[in-house]
């Protein structure tokens, strides 16, 4: 049993949450899916190493959990924010490829030209960059893209989350063959 955080820190620790089809729904805390488990409307399928104790109690960490009851949720898209862009795009500006938090959003076809504020044409760029090629489109300013924006969709954006710790997520967001 490892002891080297406290309980609160414990119950904001992610879990993978999964309809009852298995399909990943969302991420919540160790603390909701506690209470989940307690109203008895899910099962857990896989722990964390730790476990969360009370006086009277001590609970393994859940972090894989399935909701028994079948919740009709075919949504898999990602909401689209500044945030959800630059992190797509692995925090590196689409033109020049330099690596930083201090990131702009730029449209590739400008907004004076009908772009759209969209997956397709959002993409992380560094102010140099975007300065540079200003109102122009990538071909005008001869600033080719590294790659062609796209929408992810929320098996992505779960599979980024996936660290050491999260080992058992894997096969739940189609990262290795279940065993």
């Amino acid at each position: 049993m490892k002891t080297s955080f406290s309980n609160n820190n414990l119950l904001s620790s992610a879990v993978l949450v999964l309809n009852a089809n298995y399909s990943p729904m969302t991420i919540c805390t160790a603390k909701r899916a506690i209470s989940l488990y307690f109203l008895n409307k899910i099962d857990v399928l896989s722990n964390y190493d730790d476990k969360i104790n009370s006086p009277s109690l001590s609970l393994d960490l859940p972090s894989v959990i399935k909701i028994k009851t079948y919740i009709k949720n075919n949504n898999m898209a990602v909401e689209i924010s500044r945030k959800n862009i630059l992190a797509r795009d692995g925090y590196k500006c689409q033109y020049c490829g330099a690596q930083s938090k201090a990131l702009t959003v730029d449209h590739v076809i400008p907004k004076f030209r009908n772009g759209l504020d969209s997956w397709e044409n959002l993409v992380a760029a560094c102010k140099n960059c975007n300065q540079i090629k200003g109102e122009k489109t990538p071909e005008e300013a001869k600033m080719p893209l590294l790659k062609k924006p796209k929408r992810p969709n929320r098996i992505h954006y779960f599979q980024r989350l996936v660290k050491k710790k999260q080992a058992d997520w894997r096969p739940y967001l189609f990262m290795e063959p279940l065993n």
